[in-house]
């Protein structure tokens, strides 16, 4: 039973960490419950989502991630742009924008 609250607590903590970074809760949620120290562990060191190099699509003007190659939101293909649109940066105080 000890062990079953301990689980659950990791997962809780695993997933907390992940959101806050810019990730998916259930994810590492059932990640963190299933290994409980290195789950928690991954979920710390894992990159923050929002701390990457965004584009603008041509076609419907979503902001997606520099490294997706098709808009999420029309299905256009993006070429690869000029000028990236620079990050958000969640450390900072009220998410200011990273110099990159």
């Amino acid at each position: 039973m000890l062990y079953i609250i301990l689980c659950i607590s990791f997962g809780l903590a695993t997933g907390i960490v992940a959101k806050i970074k810019g990730s998916s809760f259930v994810i590492w949620g059932l990640l963190g419950a299933v290994f409980p120290v290195l789950g928690l562990v991954a979920a710390i060191l894992y990159r923050y989502e929002t701390a990457e190099l965004r584009r603008q699509c041509d076609r419907c003007g979503n902001v997606v991630k520099l490294y997706d190659a098709i808009c999420t939101r029309c299905g256009h293909e993006l070429d690869f742009p000029e000028v990236a649109i620079e990050p958000i940066d969640p450390t900072l105080p009220g998410g200011r924008r990273a110099t990159v």
